[in-house]
């Protein structure tokens, strides 16, 4: 990289950094760290037993009441990930991802342990505060791969690595449902199988290798140290997060990106509340003690249809710039309408085909969203986007968790929830169908008046000089991308 004028240290140092990288971390090394990642997400994700925690909890092995599960033991859940997902974002980071990947297994194995012998409501709900932390840290999976391998291999081995979670939760949900209603299993056993993979995933989360580097507070591999007379800079924790809020205001101020993130964040909120009580909504229209049921085949389907959909979308020429917004409005009343029908129908058939298009449309639509806001993004400014976004939604959550599902709030039945989550997602289709016709009346409005289209406004050259002086800045934290 030219550097107008004298070279500063920081400019060499990071100069010196990427040829080290390059050095250390040759094309030939991506295999091994990225097979036993992907062999961790497998046997994480491999979980016969989750499809049908809610039969499990409301049968005779944990005897608990449908007001327990649903109004006292599930909102746990989402205030533990609230509270735990902004200090395991930057621990993640500062720790370098591995200590997380061990904390995550740790706490998947303390949570199922707990699900097969811990009984009373104070023990389950204990359990679903651990649940909690492992769902926060599944960031570290995500994120710990882009330290390990060059720049010109994060696509690949980042579809294989989202690919190992996908196929391991399909398998265990297919293992789960022909064990259950084939081979005539309990509960109780599918989780024994549960926990023993989750007990796998731990053991191969050890042979990871160590990472040297981090997006923003580690940025020198230890293995430069001496090396050249250049020294890993220690983390400067005050730089980093004045880079961090600088970023987000830069990244917020795009109107596109902003859209897409408010999508992001309203409908994440609301797939949350229905994929975390939509068992027990099956439970109240179909009792598993009066009938069969088939919660893992169900969820195999929408997970398999919905990759197969996400594939398909690639391939989808459209002006999301133009059409985006509308776009987002059609599929969310369609999913408002899915919610709707398997609430009041009241056919589990019916249920289960209603949540395969609710799901298989959220998924597409999340897929268009993380490119939209990603492709104009370095990969720290897409990680704090992806950050802000998640914590927001469940911010959210917490607050309709806390009025609609809590017993110390309205404590509504399961019914009722779902009523009020098809508004909700019928009331963000509102919101998208008015920004969506006012983008596209002003683009019609320039498209008429090409001089005025053509001058910059002030608010866009704004953000540019803004962008501008982010960049320089960035420049002095080395490795910076």
């Amino acid at each position: 990289m030219d550097v107008p004028g004298p070279v500063s240290r920081w400019a060499a140092a990071a100069a010196a950094t990427m040829l080290l990288r390059s050095a250390r971390v040759p094309r030939e090394c991506w295999f091994l760290p990225t097979a036993l990642l992907c062999a961790y997400g497998f046997f994480a994700n491999l979980r016969p037993s989750e499809p049908f925690l809610t039969p499990y909890l409301l049968g005779w092995d944990k005897n608990l009441t449908e007001r327990e599960v649903f109004n006292e033991i599930y909102p746990v859940w989402t205030y533990s990930y609230l509270v735990l997902l902004f200090p395991v974002f930057l621990a993640t980071d500062y720790l370098r991802y591995k200590p997380v990947v061990l904390l995550q297994g740790l706490s998947l194995i303390v949570t199922w342990f707990m699900l097969l012998y811990a009984q009373g409501l104070l023990a389950i709900q204990f359990l679903e505060f651990f649940y909690g932390i492992a769902t926060a840290t599944e960031i570290a999976y995500y994120s710990y791969i882009y330290s390990v391998v060059d720049l010109s291999m994060y696509q690949k081995v980042t579809s294989y690595c989202r690919s190992a979670t996908l196929v391991g939760f399909t398998v265990g949900s297919v293992l789960g449902q022909i064990l259950f209603s084939v081979a005539d299993w309990s509960l109780f056993s599918l989780n024994v199988i549960s926990l023993t993979c989750v007990s796998v995933a731990f053991a191969v989360a050890w042979f990871l290798p160590m990472p040297q580097k981090s997006l923003f507070f580690h940025h020198v591999p230890a293995s430069c140290q001496g090396v050249n007379g250049i020294k890993e800079p220690k983390p400067d924790r005050l730089r980093v997060l004045k880079v961090l809020w600088n970023d987000f205001l830069i990244c917020y101020s795009s109107r596109p990106l902003l859209c897409w993130s408010v999508w992001w964040a309203l409908s994440t909120c609301g797939y949350f509340q229905v994929v975390n009580y939509t068992q027990g909504l099956w439970e109240k229209v179909m009792p598993s003690r009066h009938a069969a049921i088939y919660n893992g085949g169900v969820e195999a389907v929408s997970t398999l249809l919905g990759a197969i959909a996400v594939f398909a979308v690639g391939y989808i020429k459209i002006s999301w710039s133009t059409w985006g917004e509308m776009t987002l409005f059609l599929c969310s009343l369609l999913i408002a309408a899915a919610v709707y029908i398997m609430d009041t129908v009241g056919n589990i058939w019916a249920c289960y085909a209603s949540y395969v298009v609710f799901r298989i449309i959220y998924m597409v639509l999340i897929t268009i969203a993380t490119f939209q806001i990603a492709a104009n993004l370095s990969m720290e400014r897409y990680a704090l986007v992806f950050g802000v976004n998640t914590f927001i939604a469940l911010a959210l959550q917490t607050l309709l968790t806390l009025i609609v599902v809590d017993a110390s709030g309205l404590g509504l039945e399961i019914t009722t929830q779902f009523l009020i989550y098809a508004s909700y997602f019928a009331l963000i289709s509102v919101v998208f169908l008015a920004s969506g016709v006012v983008s596209i009346m002003k683009k019609c409005w320039r498209q008429k008046d090409p001089e005025s289209s053509s001058q910059v406004t002030p608010s866009l050259y704004a953000a540019e000089v803004l962008l501008l002086m982010s960049k320089n800045s960035a420049q002095q934290l080395p490795g910076y991308i």
